[in-house]
């Protein structure tokens, strides 16, 4: 499906220059009285390179649609993420620039979409937020109830998230998955 340059966004996937590439970062740029452009961070899901890429206005893209089935992540052993399709419990494995980072909101059992092109597995789509559990943190401050004052704490997947002072180790949060934000404190 063609669409204007003006409406990529990021995590989209595109087809650009004969490959497959996911849009990063896309910013619209309207240089004083010269004509505007969309300005754009793309990595190859092939080669996993990075780069980027500057569209005009009216210049038209191919948007690609990808398949998603909803799939458990089981483990990891290096590189390799595996996944089984719920259904018919076929397994996959992803490497770690498939998932492009977001392993670190990966928890065994976890429901995720996995997207494919055609038939070939090439990333994952998180739910908005996750809830982990905090391993290590410094001790809480007794009768700190100010949010603004925050402290790293390392959640059980290794994500290290700004916390406010009042969590504790053992607690579960809620952290954003797309920007890896602290949210709440789940719900228990």
């Amino acid at each position: 499906m063609l669409i204007s340059a003006t409406q990529l966004r990021a995590g989209m996937v595109i087809m650009h220059k004969d490959d497959l590439h996911r849009v990063l970062n896309v910013v619209h740029v309207t240089p004083g009285n010269w004509r505007g452009m969309v300005q754009t961070k793309v990595r190859n899901m092939r080669s996993g390179n990075a780069s980027e890429h500057r569209f005009r206005s009216e210049d038209k893209v191919e948007r690609i649609t990808l398949e998603q089935n909803e799939m458990e992540y089981l483990y990891s052993d290096g590189d390799q993420y595996h996944f089984m399709n719920t259904e018919n419990y076929e397994q996959i494995a992803l490497t770690s620039d498939d998932l492009d980072g977001k392993e670190k909101f990966l928890l065994p059992n976890a429901k995720v979409e996995v997207e494919f092109h055609d038939t070939t597995p090439i990333g994952v789509s998180l739910p908005k937020h996750v809830d982990l559990k905090v391993v290590d943190t410094a001790p809480g401050l007794k009768g700190a109830t100010v949010t603004n004052t925050l402290k790293p704490a390392t959640v059980e997947t290794g994500l290290v998230v700004q916390v406010p002072e009042f969590i504790c180790v053992d607690e579960v949060i809620r952290v954003e998955t797309e920007s890896g934000d602290y949210v709440s404190r789940a719900k228990s």
